[in-house]
C-alpha cells in the first residue's frame, strides 16, 4: 500500500513513517508538511491513501481533503486532537477521522487501529462494485481532441496555457469563452498575436478542425462537435440553439458533444470563471473515460466554474495555471518544443 503522510511536525511524520513501514505492508512515498504539498505529491505518485493532520500551515488538512478525496478520489484519513472537528472532516470528504495522540502517546493500539482503517478504506476505494469505480484510473493517453472552457479572467488564462503548449501540438483545440457580442473577433486576433506557436481563430460551421489550431466559439453562438472523421479530426457545428442557463456559447454544450463523440479520447481543461458552466460537461467527459484538468483556486480570477467541477466529481486533476500546459503536454504529447509560460 502506497501512502502519503502530511503533518507540519517532522517528529510526528517520523513516528508515523517508522511505525507504518515496519508493518511490511506500507510504502511511504512522500512525507510532507502541509496540504498543498500532499496534493502536489499525490499528482505525481497516485497513492492508495493519505494520512494527514488537520491543522497545518499554507493549506490545512480539510482543504486538502476536499481536493484529494472529492476531485482525485484518493481516500484520506484525518488525524485531529480536537474531536469536535470530526464533523468538518467528514464534510470535507475524509474517509476516516481518528483522534491524534500526543507525541509521547503513540502506541501499538493506535497503529493497529490506523492500519485496520487504512486497509478498509483502500479496499473500499478499489472494490469493483464501488460507486467510484474507475475514478482513480490512470490517464488514457490516446487523446484526439483538447477542449478548453473559460469565463471571467479567461483570455489571460487561456493565453498562458496556449503559449505553454509550444509548437507542434498534436491535437485540435476547441475553445468556448463567455464573451460579449462584438468582442469575439478582437479576442481571437489578440490570442493569435500573443500565441505565435498556434493559430487561433473563430470557428466556422462545417469545418474540419486540424491539429495545432485553436477554434474559438463565436459570440452568442454554441460551438459543438458535429461528427468525427475517420482521421479523428472533429467537424464543427456552430449552433443557434437556445442559451443554456443564459449562456451562449456554453462550455457544457461543447464538452457534452466532445464527451459523446470522443469518449476516452477526450481531454478537457476548465479555467477561471464565474458560475457553474462546464461542471456537468467535465463530469460527462470523466464518466466516459476521458480526462479533465481544472484550474486551482490559487490562480483563478474567479473560482466558480472550477469549484463546481470539483464539487460534482468532474475534475480528474487540479493544477495552478502555470502547471496546466506542462500537464497537457505530458498527457497529449507533441513533436515540437514547449513554449515558455507568461
Amino acid at each position: 500500500m502506497k501512502l502519503i503522510i502530511a503533518d507540519d511536525s517532522a517528529v510526528v511524520r517520523a513516528i508515523l513513517d517508522q511505525n507504518l513501514t515496519k508493518t511490511g505492508r506500507i510504502e511511504i512515498i512522500a512525507s510532507v508538511s502541509n496540504g498543498r504539498r500532499a496534493i502536489d505529491a499525490a499528482k505525481g505518485e497516485w497513492p492508495d491513501a493519505v494520512v494527514s493532520d488537520i491543522d497545518m500551515p499554507e493549506m490545512d488538512g480539510l482543504e486538502a481533503t476536499k481536493i484529494l478525496s472529492k476531485s482525485m478520489h484518493i481516500p484520506v484519513i484525518l488525524l485531529s486532537e480536537d474531536p469536535a472537528k470530526a464533523v468538518a472532516a467528514r464534510a470535507a470528504g475524509a474517509a476516516e477521522v481518528l483522534t491524534k495522540p500526543r507525541v509521547n502517546e503513540y502506541d501499538k493500539a493506535f497503529f493497529d487501529e490506523l492500519m485496520e482503517r487504512l486497509e478498509a478504506v483502500v479496499s473500499a476505494s478499489s472494490r469493483p462494485d464501488h460507486t467510484d469505480r474507475g475514478s482513480r484510473a490512470k490517464p488514457f493517453r490516446g487523446y484526439r481532441v483538447l477542449c478548453i472552457g473559460a469565463s471571467t479572467g479567461g483570455p489571460t488564462a487561456v493565453a498562458e496555457v496556449l503559449k505553454g503548449l509550444g509548437r507542434g501540438f498534436p491535437l485540435p483545440i476547441l475553445y468556448a469563452q463567455h464573451v460579449e457580442v462584438g468582442a469575439d473577433g478582437n479576442l481571437a486576433a489578440w490570442l493569435n498575436g500573443s500565441c505565435d506557436n498556434l493559430t487561433v481563430r473563430l470557428a466556422r460551421d462545417g469545418e474540419e478542425a486540424l491539429p495545432g489550431t485553436v477554434y474559438m466559439a463565436p459570440a452568442d453562438r454554441h460551438l459543438v462537435v458535429d461528427f468525427v472523421k475517420g482521421n479523428s479530426h472533429p467537424v464543427l457545428r456552430i449552433s443557434d440553439e437556445p442559451p443554456e442557463r443564459f449562456l451562449r456559447p456554453a462550455v457544457n454544450m461543447l464538452f457534452r458533444s466532445a464527451a459523446r463523440l470522443y469518449g476516452k479520447s477526450c481531454l478537457a481543461v476548465l479555467l477561471t470563471g464565474m458560475g457553474r458552466d462546464g461542471a456537468e460537461g467535465c463530469k460527462l467527459i470523466r464518466d466516459g473515460g476521458g480526462w479533465t484538468i481544472v484550474e486551482d483556486q490559487s490562480t483563478c480570477a474567479v473560482f466558480g466554474m472550477p469549484a463546481a467541477a470539483i464539487e460534482v466529481g468532474g475534475a480528474c486533476e487540479v493544477h495552478p495555471r502555470g502547471e496546466i500546459a506542462g500537464r497537457i503536454l505530458d498527457l497529449a504529447g507533441g513533436s515540437g518544443t514547449r513554449g515558455a509560460a507568461v
